[in-house]
């Protein structure tokens, strides 16, 4: 009798997440319970398989039709064509309870955002955005996501973000803008956590060009004698003299450096590379051949993981 309790209730879930309407009979206790057993495997299947989050990691990677994707976001109550916008968090470590639970408090059930785990170290946001939002609030927003983990989870983020997405068709394009966007901003603007799809600059241009090229402009710039990284002070030192826009004595102020101190770093760097950092173009060239030289490493270093 419990048995056949407990399967009538099987059926009754089964036909009420799928729509099938299924008759099951057994001619023993032995029986039912295999017929049990079937029954919550197919509902959990079910469940797993056309869980929202499912559905939205799958549009995500391409590998749901635009036909699959309306009737799915139909079936799940998913409306295809609100406004929204893709944030793609990076964790330094593992996506834990922590983090999660911060996540879910940040954005609960009535913002009707979705995040949705990607990786080990990964999760996306697929939020709602008005059309009074602005750029900047979404920067911000980004911004706050970032802090709020870097405090209280005490993980190290990294987060990027699409541009708006008007249709549910148009996620997989953001899912790549946004994965491009956290790869280049992690490999060229290492001082910064937070990297807007459309604010990448020249890193955008040289992690698409092809390896041989870049080798060639930096055997062209330094001949056959292609400088080794700089040590962090000498890195430090130059970022905050280039941003600076090449001015000694405000770097110096910043650095709480002595004048002559930062003038025999950059004369260290001229011995080295050739460049005099003081003139614009040489500055100049030396920040994008310092971009080729990070790129070309981490794509060797790939190569040998």
């Amino acid at each position: 009798m419990e048995y056949t309790t407990q399967l009538n209730s099987a059926v009754n879930e089964l036909q009420r997440i799928t729509g099938i309407k299924l008759e099951v009979a057994a001619d023993s206790i032995q029986d039912e319970e295999r017929a049990l057993k079937q029954l919550r495997s197919l509902c959990n299947a079910y469940k797993e398989k056309f869980n929202k989050n499912h559905f939205l990691k799958s549009l995500m990677i391409g590998s749901v039709s635009p036909v699959e994707a309306m009737e799915d976001a139909l079936r799940l109550h998913i409306a295809p064509e609100e406004q929204r916008i893709l944030f793609l968090l990076e964790m330094k470590g593992a996506l834990n309870d922590t983090v999660k639970e911060i996540l879910k408090n940040l954005f609960p059930p009535q913002t009707k955002a979705y995040l949705i785990p990607m990786t080990e170290c990964g999760v996306a946001i697929l939020r709602p955005v008005k059309d009074t939002e602005s750029e900047q609030e979404i920067f911000q927003l980004a911004h706050m996501i970032v802090d709020t983990l870097n405090t209280e989870a005490l993980t190290h983020v990294w987060a990027a973000y699409s541009g708006v997405i008007h249709h549910l068709t148009e996620l997989a394009a953001a899912w790549q803008e946004t994965s491009l966007a956290l790869k280049v901003g992690k490999l060229f603007y290492s001082e910064q956590t937070v990297f807007p799809y459309n604010r990448l600059g020249i890193g955008r241009l040289i992690y698409q060009l092809p390896v041989p090229i870049c080798e060639g402009f930096l055997k062209e710039l330094f001949g056959n004698d292609v400088p080794d990284s700089m040590d962090e002070d000498t890195t430090a030192t130059i970022n905050r003299f280039l941003q600076n826009n090449l001015n000694i004595a405000e770097t110096s102020r910043q650095l709480h450096m002595h004048r002559n101190t930062l003038i025999y770093r950059l004369d260290q760097v001229e011995k080295r590379t050739g460049l005099d950092l003081r003139r614009f173009e040489d500055a100049m060239t030396f920040k994008i051949a310092s971009l080729v030289m990070n790129y070309l490493q981490t794509e060797r270093n790939s190569k040998h993981e």
